[in-house]
């Protein structure tokens, strides 16, 4: 029998290896979910939201090609549940999206720009991984769970879209699954590529097809490699070295909140380095070799109390919002879509609707302040 505690050292390093590889990849093609709203907003430019897209669809194909050879059961994730708890993903999607805004970026975003020697990332990152903690289990976690949670609705089955297109054609669910990657992915290869000046741009393409394809290899990792038929300690399934006990791929919100655990906490020793912990190591080193490889490396600091003010709001928001919706721009907008979860389409909706009116706020006020 495998040692639980070996496989579990497994997943932390394939976590830090493919987040490492992320960092690399999204450091290098400016990948950025922030970034993506604005250029569509601001510009017209779609170039990034398509590579996002991509990045969404080969992460889905993989993810299901997974399931499809019985190496990963997404319904065992967070993601794929019964329970659809639709306002937390509406109000927590609306706020992390207004959030990623002020703060100049997603959780991922910002441990790429402190790996660029940006501060104003660390100030994020720390009122992130705070609120996102006390919003898992301190005081924010009130709210959470009994002003948001409790309002929901119930899927026989799981709230995926493979459940419930066989529930409701009576398909076999494999067939169900096969139907609907094909008819999505299709759907989005046909808008990617319909676009001339993205097919036209290599880095784009291949960082998009890197990283849905690393995102897919997060759900290996912990559902395949650190999946134990049996724990010797409890005599039950287990998914070993994740903080959920479930199968998890790339996530940057609640994972931040467990780092800054784990640095506070250090000689707990039931305290362990997890998938989201070193994904968390990984990505801050992998943009951090970028940086000094490329000669990118500059201290950034802020230069106005507002300017302060704003990514400290901003992180704040990111905290609760990314938990009450199970998720950031990362974690839904690539990992959760990756399952075909409708928790994870309407969070997906809800952030970009609230960054893209948080641009738009933005861009009144600066015009307003000029008048």
């Amino acid at each position: 029998m495998q040692d639980p505690d070996q496989l579990a050292t497994l997943v932390a390093w394939g976590a830090f290896a493919l987040a490492f590889a992320f960092g690399l990849v999204a450091s290098r093609s400016h990948f950025c979910t922030m970034g993506a709203v604005s250029d569509a907003i601001n510009i017209g430019d779609w170039s990034r939201m398509r590579m996002w897209l991509l990045a969404i669809a080969v992460a889905m194909i993989g993810a299901n090609a997974l399931v499809l050879a019985g190496w990963v059961d997404l319904s065992k994730s967070l993601y794929t549940g019964e329970r659809f708890t639709w306002l937390s993903h509406i109000v927590g999607g609306l706020l992390f999206g207004i959030g990623m805004t002020l703060a100049s970026g997603c959780g991922s975003r910002n441990l790429i720009r402190l790996g660029g020697g940006n501060l104003k990332s660390l100030v994020v990152l720390l009122f992130l991984g705070i609120t996102a903690y006390m919003t898992m289990k301190g005081l924010l976690a009130l709210a959470r769970v009994k002003v948001l949670d409790p309002i929901s609705m119930h899927f026989a089955g799981g709230q995926d879209l493979p459940h419930l297109i066989a529930s409701a054609g009576g398909l076999h669910l494999t067939a169900a699954r096969v139907i609907c990657v094909s008819v999505v992915s299709i759907a989005i290869a046909a808008y990617l590529f319909a676009d001339a000046g993205f097919r036209r741009n290599r880095e784009y393409l291949v960082s998009g097809v890197l990283i849905g394809a690393i995102v897919a290899g997060g759900w290996y990792v912990t559902g395949k490699l650190g999946y134990l038929a049996e724990d010797p300690n409890t005599l039950t399934e287990a998914y070993l070295g994740t903080n959920t006990k479930r199968p998890e791929s790339f996530t940057y919100v609640g994972p931040v909140g467990y780092t800054l655990e784990l640095l506070l906490l250090w000689t707990d020793t039931s305290l362990k380095i997890t998938f989201g912990i070193a994904a968390v190591a990984g990505l801050f080193a992998g943009s951090l070799v970028h940086a000094l490889v490329s000669k990118g490396f500059r201290w950034e600091g802020f230069t106005t109390v507002a300017d302060l003010r704003n990514h400290m709001v901003g992180g704040a928001l990111m905290g609760f919002g990314g938990v009450a919706a199970l998720g950031c721009s990362i974690g839904q907008g690539i990992t959760g879509l990756s399952t075909l979860s409708m928790g994870s389409i309407l969070t997906f909706f809800s952030i970009v609707a609230g960054c893209a009116g948080t641009m738009k706020w933005l861009f009144w006020k600066m015009q307003r302040e000029a008048a």
